[in-house]
């Protein structure tokens, strides 16, 4: 008599592969989407803004920006193994702080064609040196990026300074609510203070009297490639979004430790952080076609997974679904594109100051008690600031210096990267000090 035949059960599936039903699925993606949208809200308008975009352009701007984020979400999210592109993992990708503020530099001292040529340049670059990523990543020690970024965020408040002198009232108001804001919120919509700031600034601009022009159109379209023109290349003036390529790969590697234990998986930074790189590069390809900055993988969102213990990745995917729904609803984006240059300027100080506060984050974990740490960074530092606090100095400067040197980031970055290097290898030993054992003397000869 032959034997019955027992069921195997299916193993279990991971929280990060868990599938939803469409009710709870909706809802998770939205406060992932609200975690998410004031990133490529503010930096468009503050690009924009910058630049002197009409507001048509703006518009096509913003829906280009959401509906590449969304694209990244995907990628990021469901992964094509086959390319080996995308974590699998719950990431969102936005436009990065400090690639906008790099962005705006270049476009400032160059025009914005050669900016999104740079952005073309930088996202082909982190391509080609992938296959290099575990020597790279040690070259961006929390020292060399902590220095990077005091750097950004400072140059950058020297920018949107004068957009909050253009209505010192409406720019000083809208601080104001942003401060409140992040006072009174908590969980995810603390992290959308700026962007209610700007609504608020927004409808006291309009209580005021300022004329808010928004443009005119259809209810969908998709976004215009080129606004600037045919990209212009140039190598010396990509070279703070390269340098700021490499540093990003860095970066990732702690997103990508930090969002795998988020989810319970093994973290495998060799395995995981090339193919969060890959998407970004590619998605960072389109970006450059169609305007806008660098694009990188964020892990702002992964407060939502800890505070709703949902870890699937098929959340973020739907929330991509949803970026892309909303760049390429027009009424959305044509409101948005009519924020003042003061509201703007005041949102972009904050997210600059933010930016170099965090940069002394990373600072904080360099050991400075030996002090050759502190005087890598001074160095580095003191490269960095003399463009933005005294420009003149490299105006008899060749062409080719004066692009390298003028841009304190650049300046800065390479300055820190070739310090760090140089100390480490011809400066002095720094070992550890042993603890004292147990009713010794102290090491330090003192009674």
């Amino acid at each position: 008599m032959a034997e019955p035949v027992t069921a195997t059960a299916a193993p279990p599936v991971a929280p990060v592969d868990e599938r939803l039903p469409l009710k709870r699925l909706v809802p998770l993606a939205c406060q992932h989407l609200l975690a998410g949208v004031a990133a490529p809200v503010s930096s468009v308008i503050l690009i924009a803004t910058t630049l002197k975009l009409s507001t048509t352009q703006t518009a096509s701007l913003l829906s280009a920006t959401l509906v590449l984020c969304g694209v990244g979400a995907l990628l990021q999210s469901l992964g094509v193994a086959v390319l080996r592109v995308g974590a699998r993992l719950p990431f969102l990708m936005l436009p990065g702080g400090a690639a906008v503020a790099i962005f705006l530099q270049i476009a400032q001292e160059y025009g914005p064609a050669t900016a999104s040529g740079s952005v073309l340049v930088a996202a082909a670059f982190l391509l080609c040196v992938l296959p290099f990523y575990g020597r790279l990543v040690r070259l961006f020690p929390p020292l060399v990026m902590g220095t990077t970024v005091v750097l950004i965020g400072i140059n950058m408040i020297k920018v949107t300074a004068p957009m909050v002198a253009s209505g010192p009232g409406l720019g000083f108001a809208t601080l104001g609510v942003i401060a409140v804001f992040f006072l009174v919120l908590r969980g995810v919509w603390r992290q959308m203070a700026v962007l209610l700031g700007l609504v608020c600034g927004t409808v006291i601009a309009a209580l005021m009297g300022t004329d808010i022009e928004v443009a005119h159109g259809g209810t969908f379209a998709l976004p215009d490639p080129f606004p600037y023109g045919a990209p212009h290349f140039d190598l010396l003036a990509a070279i703070p979004l390269l340098v700021f390529a490499l540093a990003s790969l860095a970066e990732a590697t702690g997103q990508t430790v930090l969002n795998s234990e988020a989810v319970g998986r093994t973290p495998d930074a060799g395995r995981d952080v090339p193919r969060i790189a890959r998407a970004d590069a590619l998605v960072s390809l389109a970006s450059g076609l169609f305007g806008t900055s660098l694009m990188v993988t964020s892990a702002e969102n992964i407060g939502i997974v800890q505070l709703t213990r949902v870890r699937s990745r098929f959340v973020t995917a739907a929330a991509g679904v949803l970026l892309i729904v909303c760049g390429l609803i027009t009424p959305l984006t044509r409101v948005l594109a009519a924020i003042p240059e003061p509201v703007v300027g005041a949102a972009g100080l904050v997210i600059y100051a933010v930016i170099a506060v965090m940069g002394f984050g990373m600072l904080s974990r360099t050991d400075l008690s030996h002090g050759t740490d502190s005087v890598v960074i001074a160095l580095a530092l003191v490269i960095g600031m003399l463009p933005i606090v005294a420009p003149e100095m490299y105006a008899g400067l060749p062409t080719w210096a004066r692009t390298l040197f003028g841009s304190g980031v650049a300046a800065g970055a390479i300055a820190a990267v070739v310090l760090s290097a140089v100390f480490r290898t011809l400066g002095p030993r720094i070992t550890p000090a042993k603890p004292d054992a147990p009713g010794a003397p102290p090491s330090d000869g003192s009674p």
